[in-house]
């Protein structure tokens, strides 16, 4: 048995052959028993303290990334029939496409359910004083404790995950939006139950659902669509097939359909408005898991659904597409250098880089499709850092108000201010960080699209997109300037605390990692995206 760790995984593969089932099953199953654990606790003789509740969320999250890691490694291919009436089957399977967002999502789990639930007190928000400067004393409790519906909260974040998981390793339509809709209710809850008490959580859990609801049916339209089209719901056979069999007008009207669907997911502008209130309302965890993995979904569903199985319809629509890409970028990073709430503010800027991975996508050329896949990761390892951060600091102000006078982060909490700097210089998109490659190679690629794309429209849209980096430049100097320099030392706040330093120790070294060796994510979606623009 050779040393390597993928040999040894090999080796025992031919004396186990069930064993490419068990990576499956590590990778849900966890999720799915400790969410319905959790679901039930409420009935247990004695109730469970945070502690016991963290242990089993914690607990689940890394065995499903476990699960995770041996389907990166090994690829095994699941296929268990369903509904044979319907031709309907169970089909997992992960390859270039999905691999880099299965091992975020396996990263980013851990750390959502690690992170502590910010109880605010009561009276939440402190006066400020005469001179507009906050007052932070008391200084509010950021470890965890024992509040009521705890478990049912870290059950919502791991059905979450579990949702986004198979998404991510779905071969079949079916399955795709299953996985799709899994995420919506838990994510309603953890906005409406569990969101900030100061602002209209149940309008922003709302505006979530009736978006998320009206993306779904759309997408569901536009999958039956192609299913009647093809006869068959397998994604695989889809794009073999590369839209053959299905008319020009029809993959016209079947690609619109689901982008608009799955543009409300992104956001990509004008869908975007329920994005900066929902992260706003969102306790942490919920923004982390929000901006890094439920947004990535709609990106995917693109790169899965629409480029490759209706690649004449996607044609037709991807100039419009990047002008919409191009437009967010430039709204959102306007609207970043005058927004006065920190937490929207990152909120903002997620539509700006989330524009650059749509208008990677709509240059259909296979650097384009490389920069957006990357860049759907660097976005989900900086946002999630971000959020941590702000998520800590808003708790520990009290609010996320920019306009009061506080103490400078790198005196009062270096920790956290330390993370600040390095998340805002990523989404800067400054060499030598993650979040470079992406916007570099979509900007590249918009420059010199692909021949069927009308060559002067990208080129505006790739010097827009230019104007929109130096625009995230600027707000991300407002942020650091405003935030984390300055000589002021009071009023004390505390510094990160343990799950916080992991939290953003990991990410932080994720986000110089993918900077310096971009290669380490490269070589994965290489093969695929070859495969993809061939077809």
């Amino acid at each position: 048995m050779s040393g390597t760790l993928r040999d040894i995984l090999d080796d025992a593969v031919r004396l186990v052959p069930d064993l490419g089932t068990l990576w499956f099953v590590l990778a849900l199953g966890p999720l799915l028993l400790a969410a319905i654990t959790l679901f039930t606790a409420g009935r247990w003789p004695e109730a469970p303290g945070h502690r016991a509740i963290r242990a089993v969320s914690v607990s689940a999250a890394v065995l499903s990334s476990v699960g995770v890691a041996g389907i990166a490694l090994h690829r095994p291919v699941l296929e268990l029939s369903w509904i044979p009436s319907l031709g309907v089957w169970l089909r997992l399977q992960a390859d270039g496409l999905s691999i880099p967002l299965l091992l975020l999502t396996a990263v980013v789990g851990v750390i959502a359910t690690m992170l502590h639930l910010h109880v605010p007190p009561p009276a939440r928000k402190h006066p400020a004083g005469d001179e507009g400067i906050a007052r932070t004393a008391p200084i509010p409790l950021v470890r965890s404790v024992d509040v009521p519906g705890l478990a049912s909260y870290h059950a919502c974040l791991l059905l979450v995950v579990l949702g986004a998981v198979l998404t991510f390793l779905a071969g079949d339509a079916i399955v795709f939006f299953i996985g799709f809709e899994i995420v919506l209710v838990p994510m309603w809850v953890l906005v409406a139950r569990y969101g900030d008490p100061d602002s209209d959580r149940e309008g922003a859990a709302l505006r979530f659902l009736m978006v998320t609801v009206i993306g779904s049916t759309l997408m569901l339209v536009g999958l039956l669509g192609i299913a009647t089209a093809t006869g068959t719901t397998d994604l695989a056979r889809w794009a073999e097939l590369g839209g053959t069999g299905i008319a020009g007008p029809l993959q016209v009207v079947l690609a619109g359909v689901l982008l608009v669907g799955l543009g409300l997911k992104i956001p990509l502008f004008p869908l975007h408005t329920w994005l900066p209130w929902v992260h706003a309302t969102a306790p942490t965890a919920g923004s982390v898991l929000l901006a890094a993995i439920l947004l990535k979904l709609g990106t995917y569903g693109i790169v899965r659904l629409v480029m490759p199985v209706l690649p004449d319809g996607f044609a037709t629509w991807a100039p419009l597409l990047a002008g919409l890409a191009v437009t967010g970028i430039i709204w959102a990073a306007l609207v970043c250098l005058v927004e006065t709430d920190l937490k929207r503010l990152i909120a903002w800027s997620s539509i700006a880089h989330l524009g650059f991975v749509v208008l990677g996508l709509a240059t259909g050329t296979e650097t384009g499709l490389q920069a957006a896949l990357y860049g759907n990761v660097a976005h989900g390892l900086i946002s999630a850092l971000l959020f941590v951060v702000v998520g800590g600091l808003k708790h520990r102000w009290g609010s996320a108000d920019l306009s009061a006078v506080r103490a400078a982060l790198r005196e009062a909490a270096p920790g956290l201010g330390a993370a600040l700097v390095l998340g805002m210089a990523a989404s800067m998109g400054l060499p030598g960080l993650a979040g470079f490659w992406g916007e570099i190679g979509a900007i590249y690629a918009a420059w010199n699209p692909a021949p069927d794309r009308p060559g002067g429209w990208f080129l505006l849209y790739a010097v827009l997109a230019a104007l929109g980096g130096l625009l995230a430049t600027a707000y991300g100097v407002r942020v650091l300037r405003e935030v984390w320099s300055g000589d002021r030392t009071e009023p004390r706040i505390p510094d990160a605390v343990r799950t916080e330093r992991f939290a953003l120790r990991v990410l932080g070294a994720l986000v110089v990692v993918l900077g310096v060796l971009p290669v380490l994510l490269l070589t994965i979606t290489a093969p695929v995206t070859q495969a993809v623009i061939g077809r």
